[in-house]
């Protein structure tokens, strides 16, 4: 099974950031996203406010640098939270689990934010791939020594690049 939703938009309000009796942090707020459709003249603006939740460091960096109005991405799993309330009806809401956030605000629009992802620390697995280094590449050859390479250096003092095509990724 694969549970997994994208978002961009903007908070719908401050971070309200709690403690669990573990000492987990837990930052829960709102999001609103928007799409437009139609065709011509005729077109229509949809949003959707949903919840999210942030834990652990994540939830402590995003009240830290994250306000009402931050443009955020944010990646993550759709949860049903279950509860019942004051007047003993069973009530139900779906909300999304943030795994992986990117701040979109630049320096100039929030000067109080910084930019840059962030990962939770519970499920490493979702975290940017590493990639590894193809086993079909020739091992680098040494580079020469600072005064060899000195020698060859054109009039105008740019030095010589000499690059190997095996060691370019594209």
């Amino acid at each position: 099974m694969f549970n997994k939703i994208i978002l961009v938009g903007n908070l719908t309000r401050d971070i309200e950031l709690r403690y669990a009796q573990t000492g987990t942090a837990i930052a829960k707020t709102g999001i609103a996203t928007s799409r437009k459709f139609g065709s011509g003249n005729e077109r229509k603006e949809e949003t959707m406010f949903i919840d999210i939740t942030f834990f652990a460091r994540s939830a402590e960096v995003a009240n830290q640098y994250l306000r009402k109005g931050s443009k955020v991405l944010i990646e993550g799993r759709l949860q049903l939270e279950q509860w019942v309330d004051q007047s003993g009806q069973k009530r139900s809401r779906h909300s999304v689990i943030v795994e992986t956030m990117q701040m979109l605000d630049g320096r100039n629009d929030a000067p109080s934010m910084s930019g840059g992802d962030m990962h939770d620390t519970y499920e490493p697995s979702m975290s940017m791939p590493a990639y590894s280094q193809p086993s079909y590449q020739q091992p680098k050859q040494p580079s020469p020594p600072v005064a060899q390479r000195a020698a060859k250096m054109p009039e105008n003092n740019l030095p010589e690049i000499d690059i190997n095509e095996d060691e370019i990724p594209f």
